[in-house]
Order: C-alpha cells, then structure tokens, then sequence
C-alpha cells in the first residue's frame, strides 16, 4: 500500500514539474523575452512576432487533346529574391545578404545567361539607394529546378527562391486562338485571358489552400510552434475532341500555302460528321501562348464573317431539291443573267438590263443540266434556280433552317452571327451564289453536317469532357451529339450527295484538282471576291473547299480557306490540301500509306496533261484581228488553239476578252460564220463543246456524262450553217 502511494506521489511531481517547466517558459517568453527551450534571446524580435498566413496554390487544370497529350498545364517555377541589407541577422553565424555584388552578378550572369551589368546593378541598389531586397526582372523569374539547383549549388549567401507557377504549352503554337492563354494576375493566381483558358476558367481553377505559423519579422518560424495547413484542391482537367496528328497536318497546310499565296489569313477545320466533334481548328497567322507573339485576338472561324462565295450555292441547290422542284437532268441556259427588280424586290430575268450577273471568266455555258451548273459552280444556274424554280423568300428559309445568320452557341466560343443583307434584288441575286451576305466557317460546318449525312444537323462542339484529377474516372462534365435541326429530308441529302460528287470526281469539277489516291471526295469549292469599303476590286479573293470523305460513307467533313491576292491557279496548286486530306484518309482509315500501296497502281491523276508551271494571263481582244496578229498574242501561253473557218480575220473568240487563258486550255477563233472544218473532239469535255457551241452558234446535241467519245460529223468534214451535231459523252 505504501507502494503505491509513493508512486502516486512521484507521478504527481512529475506532473507538477512538467507545468511549472511549462509556465516558467511562458513567463520567460512574456516577461524576459527568453524561450526556454531553446535559449533563444526573442527580445530583438518580441515586438514583432506576428502569425503568417501563407497561401498554398492549387494547381491549375490540364488540357488535354482527344488522346490524352497535353496541350496545356502548370509547371513549377522558381523566382530568385535577392537580400541586399548587410542588417539582416545571420543564421547559424553565417552571413545571409549578398555581400559580394560583383562575384553574385558574376557567377548569375554564366548560368541565366544575363546581362552582367543589368544583374549588377540589381544586385547594387542597397548601395546606391538603401533597398533591403530585390528581384532580378524577367531573367530571375520561371526558373526551372534544375537552374535553380544549379544556383543553389553555387552557396550564394543572399541568393534565395520563391515558389511561382507558370502556365506552360508543351505543343507551342497549336489551335492556339481555340485553347487561347492563362496569365497570373497582381496576386499571383493563374487566370484564363482568352479562349478555353477563360471560358473554362471556372473548371481549371482550383482552390488555394493556406498555412498559418508563428514567426519573427525576418520571416524565421518560432521553435516549437504550431503550423496549421489547409490544402489546397487542384482544377479540374479539360479533355478536348482537338487530335494533335489531324491538328499538325492542318497547322502544316497552312504552312504550304503561306509559302505558295503569301496569303493575308487562312483558316481551316475538320469535323466527325457522325458526332459533330471538331478534330482540328486553326488559323494563321496564329501565336505560341509560351511566347505571346499575338498578331490576332479573334478567332476566324467563329469571329470573322465573309462572303462564302460558292460554297453557299450548294445551299441553294439543296433547297430546290427539298422543294421538289429540281431536276438534275433538265437542260437550263447558262448564259448572263439579267434581271430587274419587280414589285417584291425579287430579281425578274430579262433580255438585257444594266444589272448582269456572270459566270466567272464571263463563260457562257449555254444549255445545260442544272446538274451541270453545280459541277461547274455556275453563278447564273445558281439564279435562274432562285427565282425559277424556286423564290428568294423560300431560298432564305431554307438558308435559316440550316443555322444561317444565327449564332451556333458552341462551348462558349465567341461569334459573329454574320449580316444577311435581303432588302434590294440585287442583294437576293448575290445570294443565290454566295455573295452579298455574310456567314462564318461554324455555320458553314453545321450546315454542310446535315448535307453530308441524313439531312440531321450536328452542332460542332470541341470540348469533350471535364474530369477530377485526382480520379479521372470521376467525370464533371461528359459532351453528347446535338441535333440541332433537319432541314432537309434524308432523301434529298443523298441526291445533293450525288451532285457534290459529281463536283470533284467529273473531269470539269471544280473540286478535280483535290482528288487523292484511293479515296473519293465529295464537296465544293468556293472563290469568293473580297469587298472592301463596298468595292469588289480589292484584287483579293477568299479560295475555300469544303469536302467530305469517304463519299461512299462520309466519316470526316474538311474546310479549308484562305484570303489572298487573286491567283486564277488557286485551285490548281492544291497540294496543300491534298496532304491534309490524305491525312485524313489515313487517320480514319479508308486508304493506305504511300509505302503500302502497290507499285503497279498509279496515282489517279485529273483529266489535265501533267504541267511542270501553268501560266495564266487575261485573253487579249483579237476580234478584227488577223490571225496572224491572234497567233503572236496567244502562243507563248502553249494554249490548244483552234481556228473555225478559212477566214484571215478573226470574226468572234471564246474565251471573251479579259477572261482569264491557261496554258493547255482551248480557244476558239472564229473566221466565218457559215462554215468551219469539224475539229475532232474525242475527249473533249462539256465545257469545250459548249464553248463551240457559243462561239459558232452552231446547233449542238448533248448527251451522255463524262468526255466525247462520238460526234455525228467525222474530224475534217465541212460544216455548214444549219447542220446539227450530235456529241455523245461516256
């Protein structure tokens, strides 16, 4: 028993030890400015002990592409902070300012690669104006460790780092007006400036965390006293529909054409028809969000609206087929269409008037399959549909049921709805063919979803999910298709499917020269004069494709433009495009890479001789000329020149003069109108019989798709005034 009580007695001592030991340390801290423990004199510091708050930075989200590579994402950096002020207590008895400014200026220019001068005279200003610390600019900031280790390396008393994050972009210049840019602000925090970066501001941006502990106004930590830490909780992490292989080959076309135009802009995309998903989207010039070479804040396809030129005919077209009233077969006359105003403001063809509308290169395609008028983008087709078979009214309703001059409202990218301009005839005219009104590359890519597929409208969206990144499998946000419409029937999409074939696989398409190996294309082209200050003379056109592949199945919708000085060739020199439709092909695979291919299959090649350097020029006037005269002003372009009649005066020409002549295309002069040699046209193709049609008003019988393969009159036989020919096409 007694046992017992001594031990309680001695554990009552020790308890009672412990807390005078304890308020003994209080006292001594309050009263005499000593801690205990420690031994450490706080009466330099009592009067300035206080409690630090630190914020701990949550880490901002990663973008990601559709495969997981990352297009964006925080790195830990360092910045270097420099203690200048001999007052600063030592440490441990060592000293803890930069004593020696020319040796630290010395050995810190060798490893930032600075300026010694400019790290001096950072280095020097509690010298020249009594500064306590400094930074040292743009050389000491966003440091990374392995620099910052090196420094550390060198035992640089005075020399200390600060944690910072950096936004970084390990692709550079990359679909950067869509992923635009994140900054820090006054405070230090990642903020989105532009693009997803700020309108998925909210998602990326994580919650700071804080850490609370006591200590002296030197910034050491008390001994022995507590920290409080509240962690701080990361972005979340944003995965795009953007696939970096279809986005380089895109961002490389840009590239080849910049070097071949010399183009103001150029834009582009590519899109999944089945989803509406955006696999590519760019612009050049565009910018490298590590280095901020900003030449252009907006993003082109969704914030410039332009006239698409004739890549809105295929809209036109569409409307007359959903109608009912369209007949690919019907012949139509595709001469100048003159019109005047009637009482609606709708044009009202007629024989001659001050406004005419033609074709580009003034041809005059004559009678012809409305068909025909798509594959050869015929601007005067395009109107005789509008106000023939149809009316302005109904061909812009069908123009707003496929999204048209409304916004697209897709993942919070800002747009331009575009300008309809509806008011005069002459500003229906223009829009049967693509001119006058204005549209953006969005629109035209979730109107075309619904031509390429079923006649269902997709809205194209880039954003496919947002996901926890400390559980990826916890998603926040997950993308699904949007039908946004069906403005035409699945029946009509598929006949408007056929025409657009027809536009680049028939030997007078306008679409020929982007054909690739072993995968069909259907789509249009466009080239669109550019007005500036209400003036179409600017000299400047916008060359676009839009196109879809495989045409048997289409997968993948393409949509590619670019604003340059006017090139009659622009279509010609494709293979820019080409390489990214062959990418394309590749990447959905419905071909093969070049190596795979068998030897024996040749590349298909378009209907046109193979040119080592086309040359265009304007056709000369020859008309009252000699031959001879036509002779000089046409053979250095090496055109196929053909003579009708035994004439020495030129009496007529096709092409018209100041139409633009390339080297190989056929011109026809006419030296009497009662009779002419039949030229052999094996091979011939529409457009050459039409334009002997124009040229010598002599009556013509077309049939059949394709070249000529017969004529009713044998090669070398007199033709006279009167006699009907008779051309079949295979």
């Amino acid at each position: 028993m007694r046992k017992r009580v001594r031990i309680v007695r001695i554990l009552f001592l020790m308890t009672l030890a412990v807390m005078l030991l304890l308020a003994s340390n209080v006292f001594l801290v309050s009263i005499r400015k000593v801690h205990l423990r420690s031994g450490t004199d706080l009466s330099a510091y009592a009067d300035s002990a206080n409690t630090v708050h630190e914020t701990l930075k949550a880490t901002r989200g990663n973008i990601y592409d559709r495969n997981g590579t990352v297009i964006a994402q925080d790195r830990q950096t360092y910045n270097i902070v420099c203690i200048l002020s001999p007052d600063r207590p030592t440490v441990n008895n060592k000293i803890v300012y930069v004593q020696d400014v020319e040796g630290t200026a010395r050995a810190l220019s060798k490893i930032l690669d600075a300026d010694y001068d400019t790290l001096f005279g950072y280095l020097n200003q509690y010298n020249t104006n009594g500064l306590w610390q400094t930074e040292l600019g743009p050389a000491g900031r966003n440091l990374s460790k392995a620099t910052m280790e090196k420094i550390q390396d060198l035992g640089l008393p005075g020399i200390e780092f600060t944690d910072s994050i950096q936004r970084v972009y390990p692709l550079g210049s990359f679909a950067s007006n869509l992923i635009g840019f994140a900054q820090s602000d006054e405070n230090g925090t990642t903020v989105g400036k532009m693009g997803t970066e700020l309108y998925l501001d909210s998602y990326l941006s994580g919650i700071d965390g804080s850490r609370t502990y006591q200590a002296d106004s030197n910034g050491y930590i008390l001994p022995g006293m507590k920290e409080e830490i509240v962690s701080a909780v990361n972005g979340y992490d944003v995965y795009l529909t953007i696939d970096q292989e279809l986005q380089e080959a895109l961002e490389d076309a840009f590239e080849k054409t910049t070097e071949r135009f010399d183009p103001l802009r150029i834009w582009g995309s590519v899109m999944d028809l089945d989803t509406g998903k955006i696999l590519a989207w760019g612009q050049s010039p565009s910018f490298d969000p590590n280095l901020m070479d900003i030449a252009d804040y907006n993003n082109y396809g969704t914030q410039l609206p332009y006239e698409p030129g004739s890549t809105l005919k295929s809209f036109t077209w569409a409307a007359a087929v959903d109608y009912g009233v369209y007949d690919g077969d019907a012949l139509v006359y595709g001469g100048p269409y003159c019109y005047i105003s009637d009482e609606n403001n709708n044009p009202l063809r007629v024989q001659e008037s001050r406004s005419c509308i033609y074709n580009a290169g003034r041809i005059n395609y004559g009678m012809t399959t409305y068909d025909h008028g798509m594959i050869y983008s015929a601007n005067t087709i395009a109107l005789e549909i509008q106000n023939s078979l149809i009316t302005p009214q109904i061909h812009l309703d069908y123009l707003k049921k496929f999204g048209f001059f409304q916004p697209v409202n897709s993942d919070g990218l800002p747009e331009e709805s575009g300008i309809l301009n509806f008011t005069y005839a002459a500003d229906r005219a223009s829009l049967s063919y693509g001119q006058g009104s204005t549209v953006t590359m969005l629109q035209l890519m979730q109107a075309y979803s619904a031509l390429f597929t079923d006649g269902t409208m997709k809205k194209p969206y880039y954003v496919e999910s947002i996901r926890d990144p400390y559980d990826s499998s916890h998603v926040i946000y997950q993308a699904e298709t949007r039908i946004t419409g069906q403005p035409i029937t699945e029946e009509s999409a598929k006949e408007m499917q056929k025409i657009m074939w027809k536009v680049v696989n028939d030997d007078e398409g306008t679409a020929r020269w982007y054909r690739i190996p072993d995968c069909e294309l259907m789509g249009k082209t466009g080239t669109t004069q550019v007005a500036i200050n209400g003036s179409y003379a600017s000299g400047y056109t916008i060359v676009s494709l839009m196109c879809a592949l495989p045409a048997d199945d289409p997968q993948v919708m393409v949509y590619y433009a670019f604003e340059a000085a006017y090139n009659p060739s622009a279509h010609y020199y494709s293979q820019a495009q080409q390489d990214l439709l062959r990418t394309v092909a590749l990447k959905i695979g419905v071909t093969q890479p070049e190596a795979e291919q068998p030897a024996e299959e040749p590349v298909e090649e378009t209907e046109e001789p193979v040119i080592t350097e086309i040359v265009t020029n304007e056709m000369p006037n020859v008309i009252n000329h000699s031959l001879a005269y036509a002779h000089e002003k046409l053979d250095w372009l090496n055109t196929d020149l053909i003579v009708l009649g035994a004439g020495d005066t030129v009496i007529d020409q096709y092409p018209k003069s100041t139409a633009m002549v390339a080297t190989g295309q056929k011109v026809f002069l006419l030296t009497d109108t009662n009779s002419f040699i039949m030229p052999d046209m094996t091979g011939w193709t529409r457009k050459d019989v039409t334009a002997l049609w124009s040229v010598t008003e002599f009556g013509v019988r077309m049939s059949g798709e394709g070249r000529v393969t017969s004529q009713s009159i044998p090669p070398g036989t007199m033709v006279t005034r009167g006699t009907d020919i008779e051309v079949i096409f295979e």
